[in-house]
């Protein structure tokens, strides 16, 4: 059998140790040929290839970002994009299809395999928003990145008695907010999940700045007050139809100045959260997925998506994942907000 094997959407880490379990497990134990295909679905769309076996794999473990390329191409938008999709397959003798991704990559893949296309989904994504999987790859070490630099922010907020605001990635999940927040003792965290009230937002900080403390805010990107909108960076969307969402952190720190009186300041760290190597939870569960989703293939489990449930990989219907996002509980907000203030 020959395999083709994309990552499509946001760089991520982890998605070379994915492609370097799929690869060896494939090659050693079941004697597969393996393709690559660059830059996400353009790909598979315009026959873009390279070569990967285990050469190509080896010591890509701890790398970030991706050796195939990513982009967010939507071959759905594209006139006869799943027929181009086939034919490309048929033309390059590729049997089945691994695809590493989101939201948006998983339900290109969904659609695929609804037209006969033989595909597996492996999910990816550090805002943790996929369904039927416990975590995703890549939330980890963005949650470790932000938190590092929460840390940082509090010794420069005492110092000089200024609020200080960390604007997160998660779109319109808060996971990643929410975990760095309660791990870096950030005493307010703003989630798209709950507009928050400016009001009690600044009664936060007057009470911090009470206790001689200096606040540290943690918001993440999607976050927008009560009866206000998304804070957006230009109002124009990509191929899937997101809006990029920017400046929420900077809007707020403005709000809170006018109010108060003192200092704020914002640091949004942006793709720093899913670049560079990943952390060794995120290897070892990409680890895990490359090697279950070979195995899928091999057993022809097309239409599924390999996850974590517990401590447990499982193949759960592609379709469970993407159906609706994954986002944050209203029970687990309520624990953090024991530290608010």
């Amino acid at each position: 059998m020959r395999v083709g094997i994309l990552t499509g959407g946001g760089d991520c880490p982890g998605l070379n140790a994915v492609i370097r379990a799929a690869v060896r497990r494939g090659v050693s134990e079941y004697g597969f040929d393996f393709v690559g295909f660059r830059d996400g679905w353009k790909g598979p769309l315009e026959g873009l290839t390279m070569e990967l076996g285990i050469p190509q794999v080896r010591g890509i473990l701890p790398r970030g970002g991706t050796i195939l390329g990513s982009s967010r191409t939507n071959p759905l938008k594209v006139e006869g994009g799943i027929e181009r999709i086939k034919d490309n397959m048929k033309q390059l003798g590729v049997d089945a299809l691994i695809a590493i991704g989101g939201e948006d990559t998983l339900g290109v893949a969904t659609a695929l395999t609804e037209a006969g296309l033989p595909a597996v989904g492996v999910p990816k994504t550090i805002d943790n928003d996929l369904n039927a999987t416990d975590y995703t790859f890549g939330f980890d070490t963005a949650v470790t990145v932000a938190t590092e630099a929460i840390d940082r922010l509090h010794t420069t907020a005492e110092s000089h008695h200024r609020i200080l605001i960390c604007e997160v990635m998660g779109r319109h999940a808060g996971w990643i907010a929410l975990h760095s927040g309660m791990a870096g003792g950030a005493n307010v965290i703003l989630i798209p999940e709950v507009p928050f009230d400016l009001d009690q937002v600044v009664d936060w900080v007057e009470s911090r700045f009470r206790s001689h403390y200096a606040p540290i805010i943690c918001i993440s990107e999607g976050a927008l007050p009560k009866g206000g909108d998304l804070v957006t960076k230009d109002g124009s969307l990509d191929a899937f139809g997101h809006v990029k969402l920017s400046g929420i952190g900077e809007w707020l720190a403005g709000q809170i100045e006018e109010r108060t009186g003192k200092e704020a300041r914002t640091t949004v760290l942006g793709h720093i959260q899913r670049g560079g190597t990943p952390t060794a939870f995120d290897r070892v569960l990409a680890t895990r997925f490359g090697l279950k989703a070979i195995e899928a293939v091999k057993d022809e489990a097309w239409g599924t998506m390999v996850a974590l449930q517990g401590t447990d990989i499982v193949r759960v219907p592609l379709q469970a994942a993407t159906g609706t996002l994954k986002t944050v509980p209203k029970e687990r907000y309520e624990e953090a907000m024991a530290f608010f203030g």
